[in-house]
């Protein structure tokens, strides 16, 4: 008898990413040849990450792949070092190698949720970059990217908000999600099949927290009011958004050489001329490219700068995050640290 349904899902979403790791690894001049690629799985000991390092151990143990696992101790919890610690063993019980418990500190900028994963992403790229890994697994669940899409929603900060988080993402590809298209009832039944022990995180049910109460009151309440479907829906809306965005990005990319001087400053009267979506797009690039934190600026910074080409009336510099200021002058846009 084959393996629970639930078990087979997430193996088959396993394996098919791995086989894209191992295609990539072929054909990648920089590897090498003799040394399989190294994938290693974020966990946090939770029923989506732990489904996910149990996935990736049965694989890897058929294909040409090493398989190793990192949890992350945010140190935001008493015991959270024992907490780690127990994860890093269940992981090795598994079969993977290396494992490693990481300790990290948690600032307070953007807030506890944004500050708590920035410290996390850190941690994964260090740890990736030590072991020399190719990929690193992420958990995260068709529910998850639902909860994604309705907080750039919320946050009116545009289509590439809407567009949730990308299967592949990171330098170099290196974050793959193999779970968003599995649902989260799908993933704890494959906990339950194997009888893999998952911890719990209070912050998930903890209504302190934004993504919390979204996920216990929010996301019910529209399945009440529009029937069952919502986190599907979300889920496509994510895929379509992703598709735009990544078009318009592309165009933006092309058009911006030719909105620029030969001084390499940006011209107000050829920006004036671009669609909105494409001119936006170029000015935040700008914005990032000067020291402004990609995850800080909002649609508002975008829509104070983007009056400077469209609704000049001689008004001052605008102060944007990561002390940059743009400001009009002599027909171009200055964009620097102020």
């Amino acid at each position: 008898m084959g393996p629970h349904p639930a078990v087979a899902a997430i193996r088959l979403a396993v394996r098919r990413v791995l086989h894209d790791v191992i295609t990539e690894h072929r054909t990648d001049p920089a590897a090498t040849p003799d040394k399989h690629p190294l994938v290693l799985v974020a966990c946090s000991g939770g029923a989506d990450s732990m489904a996910l390092a149990s996935a990736l151990a049965f694989e890897a143990r058929k294909l040409a792949v090493r398989a190793g696992g990192i949890t992350v101790d945010h140190g935001l919890q008493d015991g959270s070092d024992q907490r780690a610690t127990e994860v890093a063993g269940r992981m090795a019980a598994l079969g993977l190698d290396p494992v490693e418990a990481v300790a990290v500190t948690v600032g307070r900028e953007g807030g506890p949720e944004a500050a708590a994963r920035d410290a996390r992403y850190a941690a994964l790229d260090e740890a990736a970059e030590r072991h020399g890994a190719t990929a690193v697994l992420l958990g995260h669940t068709r529910d998850d990217q639902a909860e994604t899409v309705l907080l750039g929603l919320a946050r009116g900060s545009g289509i590439r908000s809407l567009s949730g988080m990308a299967a592949v993402s990171g330098a170099a590809g290196r974050y793959r999600r193999p779970f968003l298209e599995l649902d989260r009832q799908t993933v704890r039944k494959a906990c339950v099949a194997q009888e893999l022990a998952v911890w719990d995180d209070p912050h998930n049910a903890d209504p302190a927290y934004t993504r919390s109460r979204l996920r216990h009151e929010g996301l019910p309440a529209l399945e009440k009011a529009l029937g069952k479907g919502v986190v599907e829906a979300l889920a496509r809306t994510a895929q379509l958004s992703r598709d735009d965005a990544d078009a318009l990005d592309s165009w933006a990319a092309d058009a911006e050489t030719a909105v620029r001087d030969e001084a390499g400053r940006l011209e107000c009267a050829k920006l004036y001329g671009l669609p909105p979506a494409v001119r936006r797009r170029i000015l935040r690039r700008a914005m990032i490219a000067e020291g402004a934190p990609a995850g800080s600026l909002f649609a508002r910074h975008i829509e104070e700068v983007d009056r400077l080409i469209t609704g000049w009336r001689g008004q001052g510099a605008i102060n944007l995050p990561g002390r940059v200021e743009a400001r009009r002058q002599g027909g171009r846009l200055v964009i620097r640290q102020g």
